[in-house]
């Protein structure tokens, strides 16, 4: 009769404590749901917001979905954006004396904007990977789908739209510091400036310049539209 009685006792706590986890959940959903749509779709641009600890509690397992959003953008501050700043500022040239001065810089730059893609591709495959493994009700899913897309896939894909466009004009410019030093003999260079007395010279040169600036226009373009991704201004 004891053992009926306990069996009977632990039931009821069990059938409690499942029906409280229920209600919790309702909760929690609503909770992760307003969270995302008033702290990240109703803002423009990209505003990754750090939880709370009162936050967490409130949102439950959705805390960690949303762990999954904050921790591609921390990486994305941390490995990514800094070899795009890095690569960005090594390839800036302020002359054409640069361009055959400073070619080893070139280089680095155009190896650093392959050590960025190749962090980026990582970070943003194993976000993804995350992404997939969950299973989220279908209201928590709609809202979900829409913050990830606007703070992980976006930014990533107009940081990718950057790479290479900025390979190509950073190739272009070392081989035009490549063509110049192999023609000192004919080339003459001031500030801005590339004279030259042999027209076979100066049609190769005024190709490649050509080529280079067209080529800087669209990385100009590329910028704007990580801009536009991440100040929310109209693509």
């Amino acid at each position: 009769m004891q053992r009926a009685s306990f069996s009977f006792v632990w039931l009821a706590i069990a059938t409690l404590f499942l029906a409280g986890c229920g209600g919790n959940d309702g909760e929690q959903r609503a909770a992760f749901v307003g969270f995302l749509q008033t702290r990240v779709l109703d803002k423009p641009g990209i505003h990754v917001a750090r939880l709370t600890d009162e936050e967490r509690s409130q949102f439950g397992p959705y805390a960690d979905d949303y762990a999954i959003i904050t921790d591609f953008n921390k990486a994305m501050d941390e490995s990514v954006s800094p070899k795009m700043t890095a690569a960005m500022r090594a390839g800036s040239i302020r002359s054409i004396q640069d361009l055959v001065t400073s070619r080893d810089k070139l280089q680095t730059a155009k190896a650093g904007i392959a050590a960025m893609d190749s962090a980026l591709t990582g970070e943003l495959a194993r976000a993804d990977a995350a992404r997939t493994k969950l299973n989220q009700p279908a209201d928590v899913k709609e809202v979900y789908d829409k913050a990830y897309d606007r703070l992980v896939t976006e930014p990533a894909a107009a940081f990718k739209d950057i790479v290479p466009v900025m390979d190509k004009v950073l190739g272009e410019a070392i081989g035009l510091g490549e063509y110049l030093d192999s023609h000192r003999s004919s080339v003459r260079l001031s500030g801005s400036m590339i004279q030259t007395d042999d027209p076979a010279a100066r049609a190769a040169i005024n190709d490649k310049l050509q080529s280079l600036q067209s080529h800087q226009q669209a990385v100009r373009s590329a910028q704007a539209r990580l801009q536009a991704v991440a100040f929310g201004r109209p693509r």
